[in-house]
């Protein structure tokens, strides 16, 4: 079976970088830092929308969008995992699934890079076959292609995807592929108002409904 997650939000409480890079640009422009909640309110749609977020909160002219992604993206990379955490239960999720026989893929809009940095330094690379970033196709999440693409290298095999928030469940949707909505994650709206097949609270709870699927196939 091949199971596809997404990152920030999903496998990753990646929130306290991602703020600690945007307060640190703001800091040099000599601007009061954003709190957590409202920084993790911007994740979703790549770094570059995040930043665009954070430029128009602070009432900083787009026009110097440049450079302060830049500086943002530069102070992000050289440390996306410092205050990042795996949410509790997926290191032993991915190690189950990777003993199984199951492939796991990410698909994220965060760049590749990056991604597979955090994923290193949190040593969950290992159980992960293939990692698509927001950089590998010109469409992002909720387009379908880069979901698509993520299946694809996986291969054959039943699919699952995985993953936290309004964008992922529209991209799920879009691919016509079953969806499992980790609700502990980044959304905006509540769980009723997101299209899903299946939900879970803790990752403990994600192994049983993998199983199940892969026992409904197996029948099939």
């Amino acid at each position: 079976m091949n199971i596809v997650f997404d990152l920030d939000g999903t496998l990753v409480d990646s929130a306290p970088d991602i703020m600690v890079a945007a307060n640190r640009m703001l800091d040099g422009e000599g601007l009061e830092p954003l709190d957590l909640a409202t920084i993790t309110s911007f994740i979703g749609n790549g770094l570059p929308k995040l930043v665009e977020r954070v430029l128009r909160a602070r009432g900083i002219a787009q026009s110097q969008f440049p450079r302060l992604y830049d500086e943002v993206r530069d102070f992000y990379n050289a440390a996306p995992a410092d205050e990042s955490r795996p949410f509790p239960g997926v290191p032993d999720l991915l190690a189950e699934l990777s003993a199984k026989g199951h492939r796991i893929g990410v698909c994220t809009n965060k760049p590749e890079e990056p991604a597979r940095l955090m994923l290193k330094l949190l040593h969950l690379e290992n159980f992960i076959d293939v990692v698509v970033g927001g950089d590998a196709l010109p469409e992002k999440k909720p387009h379908p292609a880069p979901l698509h693409l993520t299946f694809e290298r996986l291969g054959e095999g039943e699919k699952l995807y995985v993953g936290d928030s309004e964008i992922d469940a529209e991209v799920a949707l879009a691919a016509g592929v079953r969806f499992a909505l980790h609700t502990q994650g980044y959304r905006k709206k509540a769980v009723e108002g997101l299209p899903h097949e299946f939900r879970f609270d803790r990752f403990e709870e994600l192994g049983p409904i993998i199983d199940a699927i892969a026992e409904e196939t197996a029948a099939a």
